[in-house]
């Protein structure tokens, strides 16, 4: 048995980029990822074989004995790799409630990891759990609270509660107001963030306002509403969950990106991920914007 049979093709592939270049950086342009992530895909291939691949601190980059004895090998194996069939191509599939908004965490991933596409899955939040736990998509923001039952979860961030009413309220004057400023109002009640367009568009229509996340409130936002921040009512918090039993390495590294880890940082492999708690999933304070002072001769008024 071959000594690379246990070693992925890829990192043997980009071993093969870089020897035959003798030069990181150019060889880690050609294979679009970072001149770093290659790098560390050849430390991790010495320490597997035992030996130095490439001579330490060598200008230009040079290949040891066992570097140029490794190639040779490599090239072979990736010639029968080559004729076998090709398995099927590794995806990760995340899904996203309403209001979350992914293309930054997309694009890092795309960066750090082109072998391995994202398939991004708009979700209800209805379904948002469920999904999960059928297996339609690896991972998902969710907004809590869940049924953590089997579930990791990481909080990412707190989310403002918002009142929508038509553009020329009162409160149009303020950058926050408290609930008792809509007292003489009827509130349209949204059953879940999945109904919130056909709520706004009532509040629209005849009146009254609604109370939604902030995101939901600039995903369906219209030039005949507006929307403050609520001051006193609890506000929603949105979570990164996946099943706990498939913990994958994919959805470890997704996991590095989504909480800012570098790409030099190094993923602790027994660290079991932890379930979120109660007191992790309860709303966090936040410091609240700086309010606007009303024109002179306006004054702001608990209710109308």
């Amino acid at each position: 048995m071959s000594r690379l049979e246990s070693i992925d093709v890829t990192r043997l592939r980009w071993f093969v980029a870089v020897a035959e270049e003798l030069h990181f950086a150019r060889a880690a342009k050609a294979l679009r990822i970072s001149r770093q992530r290659l790098s560390n895909t050849v430390i991790e291939l010495e320490n597997e074989l035992g030996t130095k691949l490439f001579v330490p601190g060598a200008q230009p980059t040079r290949l040891t004995d066992d570097g140029r004895e490794l190639l040779g090998e490599a090239k072979e194996f990736i010639a029968r790799a080559a004729e076998e069939p090709e398995p099927e191509p590794v995806t990760l599939r995340i899904g996203y409630v309403p209001g979350v908004t992914v293309a930054k965490w997309s694009r890092i991933w795309a960066e750090r990891y082109p072998e391995i596409p994202l398939e991004l899955v708009q979700l209800a939040a209805a379904d948002q759990e469920q999904a999960l736990r059928e297996g339609r998509v690896d991972m998902c923001f969710v907004r809590l609270p869940i049924d953590r039952t089997g579930l990791s979860a990481i909080p990412l961030y707190h989310e403002l509660p918002v009142a929508v009413v038509q553009k020329d309220h009162p409160i149009s004057l303020f950058d926050e107001i408290a609930l008792t400023d809509l007292s003489d109002e009827d509130r349209q009640d949204v059953e879940s963030v999945d109904a919130a367009a056909g709520t706004l568009e009532m509040v629209a229509a005849i009146g009254g306002f609604a109370i939604v996340p902030h995101s939901i409130a600039r995903l369906h936002h219209r030039r005949d509403l507006i929307y403050r921040t609520v001051t006193d009512l609890p506000g929603t918090e949105v979570a990164l969950a996946w099943l706990t039993d498939h913990t994958t390495e994919q959805v470890e590294d997704f996991i590095g990106v989504v909480r800012g880890r570098s790409e030099r940082s190094s993923r602790s492999k027994n660290a079991a991920p932890q379930p979120v708690t109660k007191k992790q999933a309860e709303p966090k304070s936040r410091k609240a914007p700086a309010k606007r002072t009303p024109a002179k001769g306006q004054q702001r008024r608990r209710g109308r």
